[in-house]
């Protein structure tokens, strides 16, 4: 192939990193942030006006950053939600990954399905604060007008790599984004159109899911680009594992994952069955908040930062001895686990 790229837009930057594929040498980087902030100064937003990431994109690959390059792989922050009209334009900045407002909606699909059992056996999951069916239930219920407007579906990378080629009739996306909607099994690798319409009350238009060795185009300027995937998707394809291996991944959100060769069906909601980058399918349990609540440990105990935490948990004796600490930042909690009996799956706090 030659010079290739690889584009990762987190929910905080975009990093570029430009590599020749015959030595695997990294030739060049570029790097921009994204905004971070919400209007309040309340954190990281839940909406996010999608060009922010194409600006981010422009900062990042200048100066010739990707001069040379063949194709380019595109991976992004999962569970941004890009609602569009009938004409690709957007209704409503996107929801993005992190939006804790949509915990009642949540609870409120697991019921309209039947309970968790249900949404289990039909696509590997049961609906969670982050994920898009969730966030089209919030939209039909908080902002019908701009829900009726909804006519096509597109998650992050998606939507990315759709700007990437010029925006043709034509929307991709992979098995792993389309695993965490929601409304796409792993399990029959077939959407169900039919939890779009319980979720936002009407049929949109969804990406092609093609597979993972399927290129989505080529850029007018004639660049090659791969369909993409999720930033966990990408993370396991990176490190290469394989049956037997599980990765415990921390970053604004916090996740452990195994490859399996089976879609597998949790009724209890704790493991989500996604699809992986490579055509088999990566089981994850996901927490909201990972590296955050290390930070917050951090300076409980009086430490300057998360390698000093590290050296004090490598001097500890293994095991919990009877003591369990959950903490709760910032009323946002754990994302895949079960209310315990007795609770009320209320709007706030951990579920």
């Amino acid at each position: 192939m030659g010079i290739v790229a690889g584009l990762d837009s987190s929910p905080d930057f975009t990093r570029i990193v430009v590599c020749d594929t015959d030595s695997g040498a990294v030739l060049r980087q570029g790097y921009a942030p994204h905004p971070v902030e919400s209007p309040d100064g309340g954190g990281r937003p839940s909406d996010v006006d999608p060009q922010a990431w194409l600006l981010s994109l422009g900062e990042a690959a200048g100066g010739g950053l990707l001069e040379g390059v063949q194709a380019i792989g595109v991976s992004a922050q999962q569970n941004a939600v890009v609602p569009l009209d009938a004409q690709g334009n957007t209704v409503r900045p996107a929801m993005v990954g992190g939006d804790k407002r949509t915990q009642v909606a949540a609870a409120d699909l697991v019921d309209a399905l039947g309970g968790r059992e249900a949404w289990a056996q039909a696509v590997g999951c049961v609906p969670q604060a982050a994920q898009p069916v969730t966030k089209l239930r919030w939209l039909a219920r908080t902002e019908p007008e701009n829900a009726q407007r909804t006519a096509i579906l597109l998650q992050a990378h998606d939507w990315l790599v759709w700007q990437l080629l010029g925006r043709p009739v034509r929307r991709t996306t992979d098995r792993g984004g389309a695993s965490g909607t929601g409304y796409w099994s792993a399990a029959t690798g077939a959407y169900r159109s039919d939890l779009v319409e319980l979720a936002l009350g009407h049929q949109a238009m969804l990406p092609e899911v093609i597979g993972p060795a399927d290129a989505a185009g080529r850029t007018p300027e004639g660049l090659l680009i791969s369909v993409g995937t999720g930033e966990t998707m990408a993370a396991a394809f990176g490190l290469g594992i394989g049956l037997g291996d599980a990765v415990v991944s921390l970053g604004a959100s916090g996740s452990v994952m195994a490859v399996h060769p089976e879609a597998l069906v949790d009724g209890s909601g704790m493991i989500t069955a996604l699809a992986d980058a490579t055509g088999m399918h990566l089981p994850v349990v996901t927490t909201l908040n990972a590296v955050r609540t290390l930070r917050g440990a951090a300076e409980l105990l009086g430490l300057p930062d998360l390698e000093s935490l590290s050296d004090l948990a490598m001097k500890s004796t293994p095991g919990r001895t009877g003591w369990c600490c959950c903490p709760i930042w910032r009323a946002s909690g754990r994302r895949t686990c079960r209310t315990p009996p007795g609770r009320s799956r209320g709007s706030g706090g951990s579920r």
